[in-house]
């Protein structure tokens, strides 16, 4: 059986140990090297990034960087993508001096697992992983378990790994099937949307296809510490049967990732999975061995939901909590900046990353950046930077570095209000702990005045008097520990407004 693997390289591993709780930084590729050729008026790929570039990334403290889009690229879907007349309006959206050189497919139509020589190769992701490790940073990549590219060598070498279309249903549905010689082979899609023209379903049932994407991931994982899994959901056995139902055979009697993540982690057992989850299928998906999964929930209810629906989310079982991976943004939501006002999105912000579990930032969340791009493109518009947003931003990175927030046990708190103000409703509230660390988040989830006692959880701080340092705001109280324990401490904050209290005993 001839399998399309990734190359073999030289490799850099990590001496680092992932943190319990990363933080990890999403970089588009293509887009970042791009741009930081033009600026230094040199052609750069993975392996000639200037070092003052990767101290620039480090010095934000994140655990990891996530290289988006760094697998070779389909000719292919290029050229059907070229013909898309919807995508081709989204390109000129984002882009307006829109050419289509810009154009360089889709991250997610993967060719083959090889990084693409326009990147730098093989080589290329070895300096990138060594300069990572250098600062202490993981390395993550992608991984697409539900379709590959339409010129991806399994068309011609295992076509019974794909999922297998008629003359009729081509006939019926052109839409939804690609004919290359005698083949019709079903074009991958999800359950809810029209298929996507530009890549091929894998038949996620099939024994020898879970065995070649074993052997894939097992080169993958020599050259990276961790993947994000794209639309992991897709291929468990309950949502891949009722996609494709009678086309793909019986349902195996083992689930697609138990059988894969287990066979990963046999042999790498520090390699980490995240899953891109949607429907309410972050709980299946951590059984099945995710160690983090999209946190899809958190930032739609904090987008359009109450302080009182984000509590209630956070009221969920811990083990669900910290293996949730929490976002403000990423190359699939739109911009934070065009999404949130100003003051909502510092308030969102601080609260996502002082939360259990992992937290994904992205790059040019913390410039301000509106346009959303198309992960199609090689070039992005130039943009107004928010420097108040980026010096916030550096703020936040640096006062959650400190390992309690990363290692400490967290604990929401309770809040209360009087009779005839039940604005106390609105504030988010909760501790962390580590040692002698003890910090205390509170969160006016509103565009409107909130007050409150908050309910200070540890009892042995009653006997002292408090130092409440807050590095955000550079803010500092005095306050009475007998106080905060029995009644609480009493909380006024306008619209978005947030404390960030270091406990430091008087």
């Amino acid at each position: 059986m001839s399998i399309a693997l990734a190359q073999p390289s030289p490799t850099a591993g990590s001496t680092t140990v992932w943190q319990r709780y990363p933080t990890i930084y999403e970089i588009n590729t293509w887009v970042w090297l791009n741009e930081l050729s033009a600026n230094y008026k040199l052609p750069l790929d993975l392996s000639t990034v200037p070092s003052t570039e990767w101290d620039a990334i480090a010095s934000f403290g994140f655990d990891a960087v996530w290289l988006m889009g760094a697998w070779e690229r389909s000719p292919s879907g290029v050229a059907i993508s070229n013909t898309n007349a919807n995508l081709q309006r989204d390109f000129q959206q984002a882009l307006p001096d829109f050419h289509a050189e810009d154009n360089v497919g889709s991250p997610y139509c993967v060719r083959r697992y090889i990084v693409d020589q326009r990147l730098g190769g093989p080589h290329g992701l070895v300096a990138a992983r060594r300069e990572l490790s250098k600062r202490g940073m993981k390395l993550v990549l992608d991984f697409v378990p539900n379709h590959v590219a339409p010129d991806h060598p399994w068309v011609i070498e295992h076509p019974d790994f794909l999922v297998q279309g008629s003359t009729d249903e081509i006939k019926r549905r052109p839409e939804s099937y690609f004919q290359t010689g005698d083949k019709i082979l079903a074009c991958g899609r999800d359950p809810f949307f029209p298929a996507w023209p530009d890549v091929l379903q894998l038949n996620c049932y099939n024994a020898d296809l879970r065995s070649a994407i074993v052997q894939i991931l097992l080169q993958i994982a020599e050259q990276c510490d961790g993947v994000r899994c794209d639309m992991a959901m897709l291929v468990l056995n309950t949502i891949f049967g009722r996609t494709w139902a009678e086309a793909v055979g019986m349902v195996p009697t083992g689930d697609f990732w138990v059988e894969i993540i287990s066979a990963i982690k046999s042999v790498h057992p520090d390699f980490v999975f995240i899953a891109e989850a949607y429907w309410g299928l972050e709980w299946t998906l951590q059984q099945q061995g995710f160690d983090f999964c999209y946190d899809k929930t958190l930032y739609d209810r904090m987008e359009h939901g109450t302080a009182e629906d984000v509590r209630l989310h956070l009221c969920a079982g811990f083990d669900y909590q910290s293996k949730l991976l929490r976002f403000l943004e990423n190359h699939d939501e739109p911009r934070a900046a065009a999404t949130f006002s100003s003051a909502k999105e510092r308030a969102v912000a601080l609260a996502t990353a002082t939360l259990p579990g992992a937290k994904l930032f992205h790059e040019g969340q913390f410039e301000g950046r509106k346009v959303r791009l198309p992960v199609f493109l090689a070039r992005r518009p130039v943009e107004h930077f928010d420097r108040e947003l980026q010096s916030f931003y550096a703020r936040l990175l640096e006062a959650t570095s400190q390992r309690v927030f990363h290692e400490g046990q967290w604990s929401l708190s309770e809040r209360t209000g009087w009779w005839d103000n039940d604005s106390y409703r609105n504030l988010l509230a909760w501790t962390w702990t580590l040692d002698n660390e003890r910090y205390l988040i509170i969160v006016n989830f509103s565009d409107t005045p909130a007050q409150g006692l908050v309910r200070i959880p540890w009892q042995d701080a009653q006997h002292k008097t408090w130092h409440l340092i807050d590095p955000i705001s550079n803010d500092l109280y005095e306050r009475d520990g007998y106080e905060m324990v029995s009644k609480g401490l009493y909380v006024a904050l306008e619209g978005w407004h947030h404390h960030f209290f270091q406990f430091v005993a008087g």
